[in-house]
């Protein structure tokens, strides 16, 4: 495998969507700082989001009214000036050992890349409640394969017929989704109503349905996934997947009901 004298093989655009993403912006685009190209997409930020993601040279910010995960990160893709994108959000932070894998790997066209995500909650890293093991196909060469339109939990599909194939990768990153209870609920406020705009017209629900995902959210959780070893953490997020299966599904009810 030959490699360019002085630098990197691979050229690679990471793709961020940002909204008052300040919290952790400088830490995940220093992670990134060997990347050939970071597209920031920002959807309306009034904090320093922005002023940050100015101090890095190899940022490119473009702005944009949000229009679901999965078309942003498409428009992300198609605003790289590389073939191979990076989706990573921003609040994560990639190891080295990824970025480096990513740079010096001799990456197939064919193929997609998936790597280890550590989930963390109040600075631990959760090893229960469906958080661990946990992996995400998150590098891809965009003529081949590109995120669904999903609003909300998209994922990357062939842009062929020939099934996606996906290699896994030794590095990882390291997800802080939350810093507070407050921002758990704004989120499951947020991702919920997303569920039901996705899903209206397409998918069944009820109360009764809304009810039993939830205490099966939280028995699985919980017990089965083992969240009790947690503690308070685990305690916490087996609460807030039952309370987001529960408001899901009210709110697909309420939207079914609304489009008869």
């Amino acid at each position: 495998m030959k490699k360019f004298i002085g630098g990197a093989m691979n050229k690679i655009s990471a793709v961020i969507l940002t909204k008052n993403s300040q919290r952790l912006l400088k830490e995940v685009l220093q992670a990134l700082s060997k990347i050939d190209e970071i597209v920031i997409l920002d959807n309306g930020s009034e904090d320093e989001t922005l002023e940050i993601a100015k101090n890095f040279s190899n940022v490119r910010i473009y702005h944009h009214d949000f229009i679901g995960f999965g078309a942003m990160k498409r428009l992300g893709s198609k605003l790289a000036k590389n073939d191979w994108i990076l989706s990573i959000d921003s609040d994560e932070i990639a190891s080295k050992e990824l970025i480096d894998e990513l740079l010096e790997k001799e990456l197939k066209e064919d193929f997609c890349y998936s790597y280890a995500v550590k989930n963390y909650f109040n600075h631990r890293h959760i090893k229960s409640c469906g958080w661990y093991p946990d992996r995400f196909c998150g590098i891809y060469y965009k003529h081949n394969a590109n995120f669904d339109d999903s609003a909300v939990h998209e994922k990357i599909i062939s842009l062929s017929p020939k099934p996606l194939k996906v290699i896994p990768l030794q590095g990882y990153i390291s997800h802080y989704p939350y810093q507070n209870t407050s921002e758990f609920l704004a989120k499951m406020q947020k991702y919920t109503t997303l569920y039901a705009q996705d899903f209206a017209g397409k998918k069944q629900s009820s109360p009764l349905k809304a009810l039993l995902h939830c205490l099966w959210c939280f028995f699985k959780n919980y017990f089965l996934q083992k969240g009790f070893l947690e503690g308070y953490e685990g305690f916490v997020i087996a609460s807030y997947n039952a309370q987001s299966a529960f408001w899901k599904y009210i709110k697909l009810y309420e939207a079914n009901q609304g489009k008869k």
